[in-house]
């Protein structure tokens, strides 16, 4: 990873010396990030209470956390590592893949060559889960085997993407919520970070089948036609590209055994283009990615429900209003894919 300037703060010291009276380190990464060793995830269930706290939070300040680990762990001992942090729980609604270990419908298997596991997942920027109201609070990605020649997963701090808008833009973006594409639920295009109050972007590139913006000193609201809703895309999306060269976006890429765990609720992802190369080109690729239950509903202001018929009629006006598959198609030339 190349080194920028953090915008973040450094690690509170208290929390470092919680971490570390238990044995562990940890250190900032920059720009975004942080990186945990001398905890062993073999034994998560022995974490006390206090040190997982300050892990979390952390996470939540700084987006993602990486355990570094001298061996592979077992498919177990992530997933049991995973309900560390948020809800506490696995909640899973993916496929399983063949080749998962046991058929755990836990874990979702990820590889450039579909022979050892799904490919092609995530090209655009998202959150996972955001087909949910409680969307997933953390989300794990532990790599099974790094290809040699790259392609790891695009980190963007949408705390720091949200600062970095203009002053108009943070006043309209508040006023809109997305709606999925397959699910019809409604999520605000800001919200506040349930443990940090910091105000985050949040947009899935993937599945968004309208935008809904309340009007300014109205009660009423509007849908954004195919026109508006395009360049809102395109800029949500340079926002959070512009992060690798304004230090709140890093292109994260995997050493063997890594354990990558994100807050959802404070970074968005999505796979480098590297991570779908053929293997002839990248070597194999294979990673393991775990969901964790949501805390609360997302829910959006201004009254409006947390659910809407997208494949019904449209109940707001004129503009898009698609269902299905990954809704809204942004841009003709890139690949969307879930």
């Amino acid at each position: 990873m190349a080194t920028q300037i953090s915008q973040l703060p450094p690690i509170d010291p208290e929390r470092a010396a919680t971490v570390e009276a238990f044995g562990g380190r940890i250190i900032a990464l920059d720009p975004i990030g942080a990186q945990v060793s001398g905890i062993d995830l073999t034994s998560a269930d022995t974490i006390p209470a206090r040190v997982v706290a300050a892990l979390e939070y952390e996470m939540a300040l700084r987006g993602f956390l990486v355990f570094k680990n001298e061996t592979e762990l077992a498919p177990e001992d992530f997933l049991r590592a995973s309900c560390l942090f948020g809800g506490r729980e696995l909640h899973s609604t993916h496929g399983v893949h063949p080749q998962t270990p046991g058929g755990n419908p836990h874990i979702f298997r990820l590889s450039n060559d579909e022979r050892h596991g799904i490919p092609d997942v995530g090209p655009q920027w998202h959150n996972d889960g955001s087909f949910l109201p409680a969307t997933f609070s953390h989300s794990g990605y532990h790599i099974i085997r790094p290809a040699e020649n790259g392609g790891g997963t695009h980190f963007a701090h949408q705390g720091l993407a949200y600062q970095a808008l203009s002053a108009d833009r943070q006043e309209r973006w508040q006023r809109m919520a997305s709606v999925n594409s397959a699910s019809g639920v409604v999520h605000p295009l800001v919200h506040e970070h349930p443990l940090t109050g910091q105000k985050c972007i949040w947009l899935h590139l993937g599945m968004t089948g309208a935008v809904i913006e309340k009007l300014p000193d109205q009660d009423s609201f509007r849908l954004l036609h195919a026109d508006e809703l395009k360049a809102l895309c395109h800029e949500y999306n340079d926002i959070l590209n512009a992060g690798r060269t304004d230090g709140y976006a890093v292109a994260f890429e995997y050493s063997a055994n890594d354990c990558v765990f994100i807050d959802n609720l404070a970074v968005a992802h999505r796979a480098s283009p590297e991570a779908h190369m053929p293997v002839e080109q990248q070597g194999l690729r294979i990673m393991h990615r775990s969901t964790v239950k949501g805390v609360k509903d997302l829910a959006p202001g201004f009254g409006l429900p947390q659910h809407v018929r997208i494949d019904g009629p449209n109940p707001v006006g004129e503009g898009v209003w698609q269902g299905g598959g990954v809704g809204f198609r942004w841009d003709d030339g890139i690949k969307m894919q879930n």
